[in-house]
């Protein structure tokens, strides 16, 4: 089955008729319905019936459509990623993260590197992981800032510098002096999923293993928004409460501490460049200035 045999047969379901189709494909309706033929001939099966004036999928199509319809997502992809690779230039720089990056850290190192760099222009989308990698496959981002350190295929990994875990709650609450005072509070806990969310998670089964949380979140600003409102204590990484900080959250060490690394991720092929280390650089600084408050 040819491509031009795929792009009448598509063009048939969502038309209809080969009319429709012809119109669709921008061809004349009898170059339509040869196209129709040669491809049921090479096939050796009909494609549709006719019946009062439409063609309806035979059995045979109806099995084939869903394959067909992946085909042309497949080269929408491509199509995309193509249009990305022709656009893509020094100047502008496509970085997805993880949102608890785009609360603050990011627009800071951004505007500092747009103030030393006028040239440079941004895009920052915040996602979760699945959605980024993805973005990241088909060439929509140039890189990603993730707590993220599992491996991926098709995916390159590189620890820009660590934050560290910490324990927020309300002014005037007492801070963990030993792990097992878990047990004694009402702790919020991050989806197992997030990285973050799986060190706490194993955090609570190591020393509080029959103790479960009362409430789970996606995100680590959740978390802490449910702190301010009152509603228990949380285990959150230093970039969000910093950032969540002003709004009446306090900030607590841990019995120990606990570093998160932070990586850029970015497409295996990507070999760099002098100007993706300039917005890295701000990025880096912006990481190594969140510091536990004095």
């Amino acid at each position: 089955m040819r491509w031009r045999h795929v792009e009448i047969f598509d063009a048939i379901c969502r038309g209809g008729s080969l009319t429709q189709a012809a119109q669709l494909l921008h061809i004349s309706q009898p170059a339509a319905s040869k196209m129709l033929a040669t491809a049921e001939m090479q096939l050796g099966f009909r494609l549709f019936d006719r019946v009062r004036g439409r063609l309806i999928p035979t059995r045979e199509a109806s099995i084939l459509a869903p394959y067909v319809a992946r085909l042309h997502q497949n080269l929408d992809d491509v199509s995309r990623l193509a249009r990305n690779l022709r656009s893509h230039h020094e100047g502008l720089w496509r970085i997805g993260s993880s949102p608890a990056f785009g609360l603050e850290l990011l627009p800071v190192a951004l505007s500092r590197c747009r103030q030393a760099h006028p040239a440079m222009s941004f895009e920052l989308r915040t996602h979760h992981s699945g959605e980024l990698l993805q973005a990241l496959e088909t060439r929509d981002l140039d890189m990603v800032m993730s707590f993220d350190q599992g491996e991926s295929s098709g995916v390159q990994q590189q620890v820009l510098a660590h934050t560290e875990l910490v324990h927020v709650t309300l002014p005037g609450v007492a801070p963990l002096r030993h792990w097992e005072e878990m047990a004694e509070r009402a702790f919020i806990a991050l989806d197992a999923d997030d990285p973050v969310g799986a060190m706490v998670e194993d955090l609570l089964q190591s020393y509080v293993p029959d103790v479960a949380p009362f409430m789970r979140v996606q995100t680590h600003y959740v978390a802490c928004g449910l702190v301010l409102q009152q509603v228990g204590e949380a285990l959150v990484d230093l970039v969000t409460a910093r950032a969540m900080q002003g709004r009446g959250l306090a900030i607590h060490r841990l019995p120990e501490p606990l570093p998160i690394p932070v990586s850029i991720l970015t497409a295996h092929d990507d070999a760099g460049s002098g100007s993706r280390e300039r917005v890295l650089d701000h990025i880096r600084q912006a990481l190594l200035e969140c510091r536990f408050p004095d």
